[in-house]
């Protein structure tokens, strides 16, 4: 089972929890800001020196609340490269609607070659308006009344922009004429005629792997039909066995091949290691609280079920216990949080999961820790 671990690269917070302050009065300055970011590169080094696979973190923009402090993931995978041996390195996810879709390719394509081929290449479509109307795109969320027109408009525009990169890289010369993207414009003159056709320069030296987040009815359909692989994330546990499974079909149905157990699919769980169960609750719960008081607005919360089963309200703002009792938190003495990540690979056939152990306010020792709590003594129960 290869094992990810993935930081969202956020700043220390001493008052992180339930209640105030509400997010958008934190204002974080730029020296805490870049002290995060260079406590994040220590992670993503200790990752590499504990076995970990592959090294993950997001993309995103102006977020002067310290939630997500890193904007590009490329530039700053491309360091992590210089400074590890072996580990992967990715975005979870590049937000393709708010890059030109021919930097993507390039600046992929540098790090993917520069790292020796450990470039691992996340897609998605984003989540915040303020980020996306600001680059290039729209995003539907639940505080935007043209939330549907918006989410559209984001559709097309991605899926052009997603071609205009595989051609690009993959084709010595390519073009692309859409709505949205016209590659070359035509008309350009160059040394006595017209650009017909583009090359990128460089183009990836080693496979690329491609990875897109699963939260919608569509993109079940649509991600194996392009042949990514499928994130899955704060779900409830039957939602995940589900959706696992119908990725499966839709992919067969797709490409006429059977995917075998866990292929072409991963998870991410939130994991929290203490010497107890009482204590990992008593440790996880700031963070959790902090998280959901961040993200339940636009919506993150969807995929969460009630105990009967049923659907929970849009906006939930989750409890840890609601969070335990669905099973995207996983949490307690190190053989209870290998129960819990064991009972997904039985159930799943697992074959890559991903971490997610550093909680909105930790510090950065905190998630040493935890990273080497999880390789010493959670690794070796699951064999």
């Amino acid at each position: 089972m290869r094992t990810g671990v993935f930081l969202f690269g956020g700043v220390e917070m001493d008052d992180a929890g339930a209640g105030p302050p509400a997010p958008t009065d934190r204002r974080y300055d730029n020296e805490a800001c870049w002290h995060a970011t260079e406590r994040i590169l220590d992670m993503g080094v200790r990752s590499d020196q504990l076995g970990f696979d592959i090294f993950w973190l997001t993309e995103h923009h102006f977020q002067y609340e310290g939630y997500e402090i890193v904007p590009n993931g490329i530039l700053f995978g491309a360091t992590l490269a210089e400074r590890t041996e072996r580990i992967k390195i990715g975005t979870m996810f590049n937000v393709v609607g708010q890059w030109h879709p021919l930097k993507l390719a390039e600046d992929f394509s540098f790090l993917h070659n520069i790292s020796g081929g450990r470039g691992i290449l996340g897609i998605g479509r984003g989540t915040v308006p303020r980020e996306a109307e600001s680059l290039g795109t729209r995003i539907g969320s639940f505080d935007n009344p043209d939330a549907v027109d918006a989410d559209t408009f984001n559709r097309e525009q991605f899926d052009e922009a997603v071609e205009v990169i595989r051609r690009a890289f993959t084709d010595e010369q390519f073009s692309f004429h859409g709505r949205h993207f016209d590659f070359p414009p035509p008309g350009i003159p160059d040394r006595g005629g017209f650009v017909e056709t583009l090359t990128l320069i460089p183009r990836p030296r080693h496979p690329v792997e491609w990875w897109q987040a699963i939260t919608s009815p569509p993109s079940l359909d649509a991600v194996p039909r392009k042949g990514f692989g499928g994130v899955f994330w704060l779900k409830h546990h039957d939602a995940i066995a589900e959706w696992w499974g119908r990725y499966a079909d839709n992919y067969e149905a797709a490409h006429g091949r059977a995917l075998a157990p866990g292929e072409g699919r991963m998870l991410v769980v939130n994991v929290r290691i203490e010497d107890t169960y009482e204590q990992a609750v008593a440790s996880a719960r700031p963070g959790h609280d902090e998280f959901w008081k961040f993200l339940g607005p636009y919506g993150w919360s969807r995929g969460y079920r009630n105990p009967d089963g049923s659907p929970v309200a849009p906006g939930l703002i989750p409890t840890l216990e609601d969070s335990l009792e669905n099973r995207t938190w996983i949490v307690g003495s190190p053989a209870q949080v290998a129960e819990g990540i064991a009972a997904y690979r039985d159930r799943l056939g697992l074959t890559d999961l991903c971490l997610f152990p550093n909680f909105s306010g930790d510090t950065y020792d905190k998630t040493d820790e935890q990273l080497t709590r999880y390789a010493e003594e959670v690794r070796p129960l699951l064999g």
